[in-house]
């Protein structure tokens, strides 16, 4: 057995000892006595305090755990909205490692510190889960270096084979729509953290994007030094600013917010749909604004691919939100594989009017949302959404961006943005085009299938007249309609079978017979109740549009 294998082991038991308590709680909804009773409605306010649990235990758990939190944050077909909402506040911040043992990294990659570096500060300006960053001079140029935190490697391997362990036991929590999604964010955060350790792999995204905006004074992206980069060791131009989040500095210099809010909105759009390279990290701490108003991009150890085939169907989701044409947003979204083909499209139909309304700022009627949550209450539904792995970034960059957006700017338009970048790059004319021959092609197809449409119609009235005409029938039941009705009928025939035979019984004067015959009619009458009995509501409300977020805020 490997040294790695057995710390693996007692990571394992640490993790188990951490999150023993949310897993009895979880079983425990499901069943009230853990093996018997019936589910536990779980109130808002329970989940919020399971949430902040698990918050704790993550940040005890340490740099890995940290980096899933993150990732668990960005998860809402995972996690329910309560989760969502507290995982999101966890930064990626960590008290550096020691001087010295970063230092050790550093020389292994590099070769001696005073041959190097002109300077360096030995003070780290950050500390991360998984590096930490320095500054230095080089050339008479200003740097910032990254360096791996020492002996990272080993914990997080151990740690990954933990998640691969825990994740047939988390299967057992979480209904089969969920379980698709947990499957892929274990094999997406797996892939996800072994690349941003490899400086390499963001030296190389980081030299692409920068070359994609080279010609756009509108952003500034740091050069990588190549002489002192390794795969443990990233030296970057140094380019310092004002945090985009810090809105009174950014008003005291007198930085129009609304422009910056636009222009980082347009360089996301710009990485997706045009590039298919995108830095995935945009949270305030890796974004900066420069005195002239230019936006910095830091850290781009997070960065995605999007290959054609998303990307076009980015597009065209992008270009049916502009045209407000709701049944292509849901064909967009059916075949990037985001929505079950399954949903009940009028319901999803309302829930994307209300998120296009929130998305443009518009306040949403209380007794609009309480309907819509009455649609969902009232259909027999199973969880709808899904996020494949290839689109576990890009939401984390969809929904990083407009935060940060709204801060700059509590009015900003995500969709007139979106809209006037599409009609300016050409897509939404484009579309048109192409649905100007879709159409062509679709009236050419119908005229055609119209010439044949009249020698069929005269046969069947022939086979008509003759009485030789049959319908065949298939009724559809995804639901057990004619299942349960069945039971019904079954039920209620036992019952007065063993209602009659309980009072021949007693009049015969047969009093253990009777007895026995009215307990089976009690038993029936129990399960012939339940048949009828109506699915408990799923007592759900929302908990993120923009409103209650401000309302929040105001609180």
């Amino acid at each position: 057995m490997t040294l790695l294998t057995l710390r693996a082991y007692r990571r394992f038991v640490v993790v188990a000892w951490q999150f023993l308590p949310l897993l009895l709680a979880y079983a425990r909804d499901r069943r009230r006595f853990l093996v018997v009773g019936r589910p536990r409605h779980v109130s808002s306010e329970v989940h919020r305090a399971r949430a902040e649990r698990l918050l704790e235990s993550l940040l005890t758990l340490g740099p890995t755990f940290i980096k899933l939190g993150q990732l668990l944050s960005t998860r809402p077909d995972i996690l329910p909205p309560e989760y969502v909402g507290v995982l999101s506040a966890l930064q990626d911040e960590v008290p550096p490692a020691p001087w010295p043992e970063a230092k050790v990294v550093l020389e292994e990659e590099l070769g001696p510190l005073e041959e190097r570096f002109e300077s360096f500060d030995t003070e780290a300006i950050s500390g991360a889960s998984l590096g930490q960053v320095y500054t230095a001079r080089v050339d008479e140029t200003d740097v910032a270096v990254k360096i791996r935190r020492p002996n990272i490697e080993t914990l997080v391997e151990a740690d990954l084979r933990v998640v691969h362990w825990s994740l047939p036991i988390l299967m057992l929590f979480v209904g089969e729509a969920r379980a698709f999604s947990l499957e892929n964010l274990a094999d997406e955060f797996a892939k996800t953290i072994r690349e941003e350790m490899d400086y390499e792999r963001e030296a190389t995204m980081l030299r692409e994007i920068r070359g994609n905006f080279a010609d756009d004074d509108r952003f500034l992206i740091p050069a990588v030094i190549e002489s002192h980069s390794s795969s443990r060791v990233l030296t970057m131009e140094y380019a310092a600013g004002t945090k985009i989040n810090d809105v009174e500095t950014l008003d005291e210099r007198g930085i129009d917010r609304r422009r910056i809010a636009e222009n980082l909105e347009r360089s996301y759009l710009q990485m997706i749909i045009d590039d298919g390279v995108f830095h995935a990290d945009p949270h305030p701490g890796n974004l900066a604004v420069t005195d002239d108003g230019r936006i910095i991009f830091y850290d781009f150890g997070m960065s995605g691919r999007v290959d054609a085939f998303v990307q076009e169907k980015i597009v065209d989701f992008y270009v049916a939100i502009a045209n407000q044409d709701i049944d292509a947003i849901l064909d967009a979204l059916i075949e990037i594989g985001t929505l079950s083909p399954d949903a009940d499209r009028a319901v999803m139909a309302d829930v994307m009017e209300l998120a296009i309304a929130d998305a443009r700022g518009e306040d949403i009627e209380q007794y609009r949302v309480q309907q819509i949550v009455g649609q969902i209450e009232d259909s027999i539904y199973e969880f709808p959404f899904r996020l494949p792995a290839n689109l576990a970034l890009v939401l984390r960059v969809a929904t990083v961006v407009e935060g940060v957006c709204v801060t700059l700017d509590p009015d900003f338009d995500f969709i007139a943005t979106a809209t006037a970048y599409l009609t300016e790059e050409g897509y939404r004319e484009e579309s048109i085009r192409q649905f100007l021959e879709e159409s062509s092609a679709n009236l050419g197809e119908s005229l055609t299938a119209a010439t044949r449409i009249t020698p069929k119609a005269e046969r069947t009235l022939d086979r008509l007249e003759r009485e030789d005409l049959y319908v065949r029938i298939g009724v559809e039941d995804s639901n057990g309609v004619f299942d349960k009705l069945a039971k019904r009928l079954v039920y209620g025939m036992l019952l007065t079978m063993g209602l009659f035979s309980t009072g021949v019984l007693y009049a015969l004067e047969a009093p253990d017979a009777s007895v026995i015959a009215a307990v089976f009619s009690a038993l029936l009458t129990i399960q012939l109740f339940r048949s009828f009995r109506a699915p408990r509501s799923i007592r759900t409300k929302p908990q993120f549009t923009r409103q209650n977020l401000r309302r929040r805020d105001r609180e």
